[in-house]
């Protein structure tokens, strides 16, 4: 499937800025799946100076610095990627999720850090007993890894409600585990957490979800948003992505941007301002097909 997306983020200052750096986590990722056929930026003011690079994880990270004075920042993404869906495997014949961490080793026994950095805590999955105890009744002795990451989405899925206002990005986890409440980068922070109590190796995926509106209604435009899930790695496959607000494996409806730690990583755009006050931010994201 190929699909249009636009993603504009508006930011508005009280008193200009008179300069500002930023990073931008905003171009598709091509892989086995998806393909990027076109991908452009438009940003107003204009940069005076803009570059890309590719970070540790392989995403495409654009660097930009904007030296005029500006009360409003306009920064426009528009892709266009080819979504195909994966070749899922078989989960119950998965390694047994204790196995993982072990078999994160290559074939002459050097350590495979592409896999193990994933197991490490970061700022937004530190470990808590909480996370422990909703984590432990999917993940039984010898269970197959998979088998057992799928049946925590589904859990979650049934456990959390979806609810914009009970969280902001610096909710912690604990808060989102003891109200079960979030949005989707809540829930995929609260799966990273659970699984890496576990020693587990698990990513933090962001990208966009296509969205249908109710039956009988138009979609609207810019009523779209970013989305958030996880990745989870055995030997026999490598990554497998799993989407706890939804409660699925996505397949060839989700579009991946970038992946690493947690949120902190791929935050679609980030700065350094020098100047202004009373910032004020609006998003508005569109997916559509059209082929």
């Amino acid at each position: 499937m190929i699909f249009e997306v636009s993603h504009r983020t508006t930011y508005s200052y009280r008193y200009p800025v008179l300069q500002s750096q930023h990073l931008l986590h905003l171009t598709p990722r091509d892989s086995q799946r998806q393909t990027v056929l076109r991908h452009s930026l438009l940003i107003e003011p204009a940069p005076s100076s803009q570059s890309e690079i590719r970070d540790r994880y392989g995403n495409a990270v654009g660097i930009l610095t904007v030296a005029d004075a500006h009360s409003e920042l306009i920064v426009h993404s528009r892709s266009t990627v080819d979504v195909r869906p994966p070749e899922l495997p078989m989960l119950g014949l998965s390694t047994p999720w204790e196995q993982v961490g072990a078999r994160a080793v290559t074939g002459d026994d050097a350590l495979d850090l592409s896999v193990l950095e994933f197991v490490s805590v970061s700022r937004h999955t530190r470990p808590n007993k909480d996370a422990l105890d909703y984590v432990l009744p999917s993940f039984p002795a010898g269970r197959p890894i998979l088998e057992a990451a799928y049946d925590l989405t589904q859990r979650m899925f049934r456990d959390f409600a979806f609810d914009p206002s009970a969280t902001d990005v610096s909710t912690p986890v604990a808060h989102v585990l003891k109200h079960r409440r979030g949005v989707c980068q809540d829930f995929a922070h609260v799966a990273l957490t659970c699984l890496r109590v576990l020693k587990l190796p698990v990513r933090y995926v962001s990208g966009y979800l296509l969205t249908h509106p109710p039956e009988g209604q138009p979609k609207l435009q810019g009523a779209d948003a970013s989305h958030a899930w996880i990745s989870v790695w055995t030997p026999e496959v490598g990554w497998v992505d799993f989407d706890p607000t939804n409660g699925l494996i996505p397949s060839n409806e989700h579009i991946t941007v970038a992946y690493g730690r947690d949120y902190d990583d791929v935050s679609p755009v980030s700065g350094v301002l020098f100047g202004g006050m009373d910032q004020r931010m609006s998003v508005a994201v569109d997916v559509t097909p059209v082929g």
